[in-house]
């Protein structure tokens, strides 16, 4: 069969530096493991946090630790950090940090480095994507952070904080990675990531691929792997990202061993893929959200009747299972599945109840105006949940209609708060303070917004203040009730996060973030 440009192109990816003379070959006693993974794209740099995107960050945590990072559950835990003491008022959190860890070049970790890499970090000339939610702009402003001694590090905040750990925490600041001052050149501009991660830089390729090595002396936490903490032992000897943006190119790649992971597929490939022997799938929820949001403004759809009406006609069950070929599972909570705060409030939700939809579109005083629901093809599950939606709602007498835009003309409509009903996808945020802000706040100020209500505003500024998880769910709790009532959104499914793996690989899973991890994963000759 002849091999086109594209697959050439991959097969010299894969070889690519690997070459090796005879005597080399004898010298070497085992052959290297190498642990290949797609990149749709290239990477945009290896500095943590800065010219960043999802792919540059699936990258860089293969490389960089912070203080903390998130677990499975989504809530920040220790990484670096051995312990974390919160003073009574909730400024000042003091991190214990771990003894025996070492950056890629030898040196042991101390206080010092974290000092280091927090000033560089707010120091503007970095460009640090997540500035401005530390020095005042965001929920929280660091005030002082100083070093007692070797093993301690203080930060000082300027209130209490709910979400200063989830932000240190955070994939697109780079997890506040802790580096060496040796990761900058004499002239202090960027040169590679000398951090304290389970694999090395070693080579970067653009175009094509980035190599990292394994880092012999990488220091793991006792205990099981947790999200981005736990152990992270690293067990290959390379890690490879392959640049392969078309799909049915890293498919057909995976199928043939030479790529051992994909990260990310598509729902429809999954079946197929679990019926093929020498392929592994692993899908999870994500913690992004999928629904109907809803203009509470419009002359119409103001009336709550009508959109408790529009909740009651939605077999929820049945439109997810179509729209998700059968992986999603119906969730009507702005707190994720995965989250710690899941729990049996938020699995309560409304019920499909057609007669009981008639009934309420009666009483709100519809008389069959034409409702209009903008989707677009972008998303392929948003699109699909949009058509289902419409039947179900025509089903029981609401005259809604589709309106297909291009993403960037919906997401200037959602912006500008001109809709009725759309079809929208909201990507994940690890605290469930942060899934409601997205959507909660004035809508004079910020039409975006969906949920204006002073009340619920009151509950969700009280659940980014407070630290004790108990209070926090009971608002969380509260907030879950008002929702339902409320139906800003017609909220359906998480997002969806399927990865698939040739035979030879042991260990990997997809994670919620949709990042991949290289980390506790063999490949087998």
């Amino acid at each position: 069969m002849r091999r086109t440009k594209t697959d050439l192109l991959v097969a010299a990816l894969l070889c690519g530096g690997l070459t090796q003379g005879p005597m080399q070959a004898q010298a070497q006693a085992k052959p290297a493991s190498t642990l290949k993974i797609q990149l749709r794209a290239d990477i945009r740099s290896i500095n943590p946090g800065v010219n960043r995107d999802a792919n540059t960050d699936g990258v860089v945590i293969q490389m960089v630790e912070g203080l903390v990072a998130y677990g499975e559950d989504a809530l920040p835990k220790p990484l670096l950090a051995e312990k974390i003491d919160v003073s009574p008022d909730g400024r000042s959190y003091s991190f214990a940090l771990r003894p025996g860890v070492k950056f890629h070049n030898g040196a042991p970790l101390t206080s010092a480095d974290v000092l280091w890499s927090w000033r560089r970090y707010m120091d503007p000339r970095t460009d640090w994507r997540c500035l401005s939610e530390f020095d005042g702009r965001g929920q929280v402003k660091v005030e002082d952070v100083s070093a007692p001694d070797d093993r301690t590090v203080v930060f000082r905040l300027d209130k209490p904080s709910a979400l200063f750990l989830s932000s240190l925490a955070r994939t697109d600041c780079g997890m506040t990675a802790i580096l060496h001052r040796d990761s900058l050149k004499p002239d202090g501009s960027f040169d590679k990531p000398i951090g304290t991660g389970p694999f090395k830089f070693a080579e970067w390729r653009r175009g094509e691929y980035i190599r990292l090595e394994r880092f012999a002396d990488y220091a793991a936490r006792p205990g099981k792997t947790d999200g981005l903490t736990g152990a992270k032992t690293p067990l290959v000897d390379e890690v490879r990202f392959l640049v392969i943006p078309d799909n049915a190119t890293a498919k057909a790649a995976l199928l043939s061993g030479e790529v051992d992971v994909v990260p990310d597929i598509a729902n429809t490939d999954i079946a197929e893929m679990k019926s093929n022997r020498a392929v592994q799938t692993s899908v999870v929820s994500s913690m992004g959200l999928v629904g109907l949001i809803i203009q509470t403004r419009d002359p119409l759809l103001g009336k709550v009747e009508l959109r408790q009406a529009i909740a009651a006609a939605i077999d929820g069950k049945e439109l997810v299972a179509a729209t998700t070929d059968g992986l999603g599972t119906l969730n009507n909570s702005i707190v994720p599945m995965q989250s710690a705060y899941y729990g049996p409030v938020q699995k309560q939700g409304w019920s499909f109840d057609p007669a009981a939809a008639r009934k309420l579109s009666a009483e709100a005083g519809y008389k069959g105006e034409t409702i209009t629901m903008l989707a677009n093809k972008r998303y392929p599950e948003s699109f699909d949940a949009a058509v289902v939606a419409q039947q179900m709602l025509q089903a029981v007498g609401l005259k809604v209609e589709i309106e297909v835009l291009e993403w960037a003309t919906q997401l200037d409509r959602y912006t500008k708060g001109n809709y009725q009903i759309q079809a929208f996808p909201y990507s994940g945020r690890m605290d469930p303070a942060l899934s409601y802000d997205s959507m909660t706040g004035p809508k004079d100020k910020q039409p975006r917004k969906l949920w204006d209500d002073p009340q619920v505003q009151a509950l969700l500024d009280k659940s980014m203040i407070v630290n004790d998880k108990a209070e926090r769910q009971a608002i969380f709790d509260e907030l879950h009730r008002r929702f339902l009532a409320d139906v800003p959104m017609v909220m359906l499914y998480n997002g969806i996060v399927g990865g698939a793996m040739g035979a030879r690989v042991k260990g990997y899973v997809s994670t919620m973030s949709g990042l991949p991890r290289a980390w506790e994963v063999t490949a087998e000759p």
